[in-house]
């Protein structure tokens, strides 16, 4: 059985991944896999070079800046390169001996076809925002704005299957625990 954990930005669910770890599950992260196969895919290298430029490498080296502007520039850009790495990444995945995923946008990107069961971790807006500042060092204005680029919290809770609230105060122990239990069953 395949299980991916999702949540938006600030939510926690890295936190609950380590959580996870500790229990033994290793968890494939999407979005460390989508840099590496950026930075080791002769394959995705040549399609990001074909769609954006051939200066979004640079001695072999991701030009951060120029796929940044690209991706920025519209809507349309965005979707492409999301429609060039995505299935890389779904492709590692599924090649990999990994049963977990973390997946921001797992929804989002159709990652949930490719796992049986799906667990949201949620937390309040503030505490979101809150979390989000704190880490990233930036305003709550930049916050709210990483934060809308994402699908609401609502829709993602809706289609999961299990939910953990992470908001401090419900215990993160026994939810993991309950979720397992359920999963195993």
């Amino acid at each position: 059985m395949r299980i991916a954990l999702t949540g938006g930005i600030g939510s926690g669910k890295s936190y609950v991944c380590r959580l996870l770890e500790q229990r033994g599950i290793s968890i494939y992260d999407c979005d460390a896999a989508a840099k590496r196969l950026m930075r080791t895919s002769t394959a995705l290298q040549q399609k990001l070079q074909a769609l954006v430029g051939k200066d979004v490498y640079i001695d072999g080296r991701l030009n951060k800046a120029k796929m940044t502007l690209f991706l920025m520039a519209s809507e349309e850009n965005a979707k492409a390169i999301n429609d060039t790495i995505h299935p890389a990444v779904a492709d590692d995945f599924l090649k990999s001996d990994y049963q977990w995923m973390e997946c921001a946008i797992l929804f989002e990107s159709g990652f949930d076809r490719l796992v049986d069961r799906t667990i949201c971790v949620t937390a309040p807006e503030e505490v979101r925002i809150e979390r989000i500042m704190m880490r990233d060092g930036i305003s709550r204005e930049k916050a709210l704005e990483w934060m809308g680029r994402q699908w609401p919290q609502e829709d993602v809770v809706r289609r999961a299957d299990y939910c953990i609230v992470n908001d401090g105060a419900e215990p993160l122990e026994e939810q993991i625990d309950t979720i397992l239990s359920l999963i195993n069953s």
